[in-house]
C-alpha cells in the first residue's frame, strides 16, 4: 500500500505534538511491509534532520511559507497534487487545518483519512480570520474524508455532536523508556534529582507556563527547581515576554530538547506539571506518566486521563490552585506512580491505523 502524509511540519526531530506522533507511527506502518512518504514543511527542513529517508519513512521536501497564517495551507495544497501525481493509495492528512484540502484531494480520486489532533481554532494564538478557517477545516475534513480518526474521546465526541461523523478512536501512544541512569545533562543544568518541576511543550499562550511560573514563585521558599523544556516555533511577543519572565524569576529554560536530554529531564523530576487550557491528548503527559512521574494537569477535558486521579487536577486558569497543588504534592513528593498505559502501546496503534486504511480501499 502506498501511503502519503501530510498535515505535519515533518519528522525527524521537529517540535510538535502531531510531529511525535507522525515520528512514532510512520516508521511503524512501514515495517509492516508498506510504502510510506511523509511531505515535509520545506521550512523546518535544518542540518539537524536533512535526510532523504528516516526509519524506513520517505521525506519528500515540498515549500512552506515561514509564516504560520499561511505555511499549512499553501503546503498541503502542494502536498495533495503531489500525492496525487505519486499515485498514493491513501492521502492521510493531519490536524484540521490541513484537513481544508480534503475535498480538493477528494476531487482527484484520492482515498483521504483525516486525523482530528484537537479543536485548534480554540488556541489563543489565532485571531478571526484564521479561526474561521480552522473551523472549515474541521467541516472539510468530517464531512468529504474517506474516514476520520479521532485521539481521544473528547474529539470523537465533538465530530459526533457537530456533524453527526462516527470516527476511529486511535489515541496518542507512548514508548517504554529506556532510562539510562545517567544525570550529566540535568547537572549541567544545575538540577538536583527529585528537586524540581518540569514542564514541556510549546511557548504559546494555551500552554499556560507564564501563569505555571507565577504560581511556583508563590510556593514558600523549598529548594525546588522549575525547568520548562521547550521553545516557539514562530518568536512572538508572547514567546519573548516568557522568555523574559522565566529569566527574571530564575526558571531553567532548556529549549527544544529530546532523546536522553529529554529523558533525563524526566527521570529525575519530582514533579511534572501540565497548565494547559487546549489539548488534544498531550503526549507529553503520556511521556511523564511513562516515566512513572507525579503528575499535576489542569483539569481540562483532554487531560482528563482514566489513568490519572482527582488530585492530580487543578481548575483551568486558576494559578492560586495551581500553586497550592503544587504545594501539596511537593510537601511529600510521590518519586515513583505506576500506570497502566496498555491503551497507549504504538505498535497497536500502528495496526488500528492500517486497518482503517485497508476498510477505505476495500470500501472503493
Amino acid at each position: 500500500m502506498k501511503i502519503v502524509v501530510t498535515g505535519t511540519r515533518g519528522i525527524p526531530r521537529i517540535m510538535g505534538g502531531v510531529e511525535t506522533h507522525c515520528e512514532e507511527l510512520f516508521p511503524r506502518i512501514a515495517a509492516m511491509g508498506h510504502d510510506v512518504t511523509v511531505i515535509r514543511r520545506s521550512c523546518y527542513v535544518t542540518d539537524d534532520n536533512r535526510v532523504s529517508e528516516y526509519r524506513g519513512v520517505k521525506l519528500r521536501d515540498i515549500y512552506a511559507p515561514r509564516k504560520k497564517s499561511l505555511e499549512a495551507i499553501v503546503h498541503t495544497f502542494l502536498a495533495v497534487l503531489e500525492a496525487r501525481r505519486m499515485k498514493a493509495d491513501v492521502l492521510h492528512i493531519h490536524a484540521v487545518g490541513p484537513s481544508i484540502m480534503v475535498p480538493l484531494a477528494r476531487l482527484l480520486g484520492l482515498r483521504v483519512v483525516m486525523t482530528h489532533h484537537g479543536p485548534d481554532y480554540d488556541r489563543q494564538k489565532w485571531g478571526f480570520l484564521a479561526r474561521t478557517m480552522l473551523k472549515m477545516g474541521e467541516r472539510c475534513g468530517a464531512r468529504h474524508s474517506n474516514a476520520v480518526i479521532a485521539i481521544s474521546h473528547v474529539i470523537a465526541d465533538i465530530l459526533m455532536k457537530k456533524y453527526n461523523r462516527q470516527s476511529h478512536l486511535i489515541f496518542n501512544g507512548v514508548n517504554k523508556p529506556a532510562i539510562s541512569g545517567k544525570d550529566d545533562y540535568t547537572t549541567s543544568l544545575g538540577l538536583e534529582r527529585g528537586r524540581y518541576v518540569v514542564a514541556v511543550g510549546r511557548f504559546v499562550k494555551e500552554k499556560c507556563f507564564d501563569q505555571l511560573i507565577e504560581a511556583f514563585t508563590m510556593l514558600p521558599p523549598s529548594g525546588f527547581k522549575l525547568v520548562i523544556a521547550g521553545d516557539a516555533d514562530h518568536e512572538d511577543d508572547f514567546s519573548r515576554s516568557l522568555k523574559s519572565l522565566a529569566r527574571e524569576k530564575g526558571v531553567v529554560l532548556t529549549g527544544f530538547i529530546r532523546g536522553e536530554r529529554l529523558s533525563q529531564l524526566l527521570a529525575g523530576a519530582a514533579l511534572f506539571v501540565l497548565p494547559s487550557s487546549h489539548e488534544g491528548l498531550p503526549i507529553s503527559l503520556l511521556e511523564a506518566m511513562s516515566y512513572s512521574r507525579d503528575v499535576l494537569v489542569s483539569d481540562i477535558p483532554a487531560n482528563r486521563l482514566p489513568e490519572l486521579n482527582a488530585t492530580d487536577f487543578f481548575p483551568c486558569g486558576d494559578i492560586t490552585a495551581l500553586s497550592q497543588a503544587m504545594a501539596r504534592k511537593l510537601h511529600d513528593p510521590q518519586l515513583s506512580r505506576s500506570y497502566d498505559l496498555h491503551n497507549y502501546d504504538w505498535d497497536h496503534i500502528a495496526s488500528q491505523t492500517v486497518e482503517v486504511y485497508d476498510n477505505i480501499l476495500k470500501n472503493k
